[in-house]
């Protein structure tokens, strides 16, 4: 897995697209992930994970309100984390996590996730070194717990440019809609740039694995940054398309014989529930 370098990631990219190339794909995509995540759901032997994480107006939400357009309802959930609760503040910082993974047959996605607790963390000093540099290596651990019970993990970094971020955030005043989300806050984080892209690239070096592997996404472009990920997570879910069917289809060969037998049953008068 080659490193990359968030310091020089050139965060405007297009892969040769215009805009309008890239509703398409996205769209053609979202068939696809429909038809493998209904597979993934009936199958009910994997589930998938998909972790957002991004600076401000980086476009998690976005990404979330692309991907539900091409989901089941029934199977798809979103977990946001937050400011931890007392409760959660008694626990290990894994224990509010792992409550929310996806079980077998569905898929959620992180809204943020475990590693704020090596990033906001660290940035802001809200734990010492010597405790949150620990966490690299309990996520790793965590990580592998989950791949190992079947849960595919898909990471994405939404990488944007301070430029670009300023004007969203100056968007954002002039947009009555949007305004809800002004936040003092947000403008205060961007005197931490520096150090959250430091932190940040210590997440991708160190917790970039083949079993939850990191995606480094181009998110200046909103339209492009969507058509990275939807292609991401419609080729992980084929690689298991062929499995789901063939699983599939042994139930229902199993489930056609019972049904044999019970007719059988009934046409030479025995009482099926006799059988049973």
């Amino acid at each position: 897995m080659n490193r990359i370098d968030l310091a020089s990631f050139q965060t405007r990219q297009d892969g040769g697209m215009t805009k309008e190339e890239a509703h398409a794909k996205v769209e053609e995509m979202g068939k696809e992930l429909d038809e493998l995540e209904d597979l993934l759901f009936y199958a009910d032997r994997h589930s998938l994970l998909v972790v957002l994480q991004g600076r401000d107006t980086s476009g998690k939400d976005g990404t979330i309100r692309t991907i539900l357009k091409f989901v089941n309802g029934q199977s798809c959930r979103v977990a946001s984390f937050k400011v931890p609760t007392e409760e959660e503040l008694a626990h290990d910082y894994l224990w509010r996590v792992h409550a929310q993974t996806p079980r077998k047959g569905s898929m959620t996605i992180f809204n943020r996730s475990h590693y704020e607790d090596v990033l906001i963390v660290r940035v802001h000093n809200l734990a010492p070194e010597e405790v949150w540099s620990k966490r690299y290596e309990d996520i790793n651990g965590f990580e592998k717990l989950l791949a190992a019970n079947d849960t595919i993990i898909l990471k994405f970094m939404l990488c944007i440019s301070k430029e670009e971020q300023e004007e969203r955030l100056l968007a954002r005043e002039q947009e009555v809609e949007k305004s809800w989300k002004l936040s003092v806050g947000d403008w205060k984080e961007r005197e931490y740039w520096g150090a959250y892209t430091v932190a940040y690239q210590d997440v991708l070096d160190k917790c970039s694995k083949d079993h939850a592997p990191w995606h480094v996404v181009p998110a200046d472009r909103k339209w492009y940054r969507d058509y990275v990920i939807l292609k991401t997570i419609v080729e992980a879910l084929r690689t298991h398309r062929k499995g789901w069917l063939d699983h599939l289809q042994a139930v229902g060969d199993e489930r056609k014989a019972e049904l044999g037998e019970y007719r059988k049953a009934l046409e030479i008068g025995t009482d099926p529930a006799a059988t049973q």
